[in-house]
């Protein structure tokens, strides 16, 4: 189709030969989808369906569409949860040390619409609080003593 239209034909009757050449040479034949139905034929257009289609693909969240100040703000917040789950004081200062990078990293050069204060977070505080929510362990049961691998023989035995 790298033919030029003439100019004594209209665009459209020039695109409807195209289409039919092609069809009748077999170009559209054993296409992907071939057969089967439009998806969401019969059903009413939503508005940005085509975005809410593409991070449904993309495996996407409407998170990463926020500016990057109300993304990081809502990291904050939801950091208690995030925490809980984790199983070491190592992975818990990690995430928080990783997380104040990324604002650190704004702040040096913020950009878009709106510039929103975002701090950063006290490793210590987070590492604390962490710290109270964890189950208190048991008690451990009393140590018996050490036995020496050498043992004295009874004296109130009989050789």
């Amino acid at each position: 189709m790298t033919e030029r239209k003439p100019s004594d034909i209209s665009f459209e009757t020039w695109v409807d030969r195209q289409v039919r050449m092609a069809r009748e040479r077999g170009d559209f034949d054993d296409l992907p989808g071939t057969g089967k139905p439009l998806p969401g034929a019969g059903k009413q257009v939503e508005d940005d369906w085509w975005l809410k289609d593409y991070m449904k693909r993309e495996g996407l969240t409407a998170e990463t569409l926020l500016p990057t100040p109300l993304r990081l703000r809502k990291q904050i917040e939801r950091l208690p949860e995030t925490v809980r789950e984790l199983r070491s004081e190592r992975e818990v200062r990690e995430l928080v040390v990783d997380l104040n990078a990324e604002i650190v990293e704004w702040l040096r050069a913020p950009s878009g619409p709106f510039i929103l204060r975002v701090g950063r977070v006290d490793v210590e505080e987070v590492v604390a609080r962490w710290r109270a929510s964890r189950p208190k362990p048991p008690p451990a049961p009393p140590a018996e003593p050490a036995r020496s691998w050498w043992r004295w023989p009874r004296r109130d035995r009989k050789p």
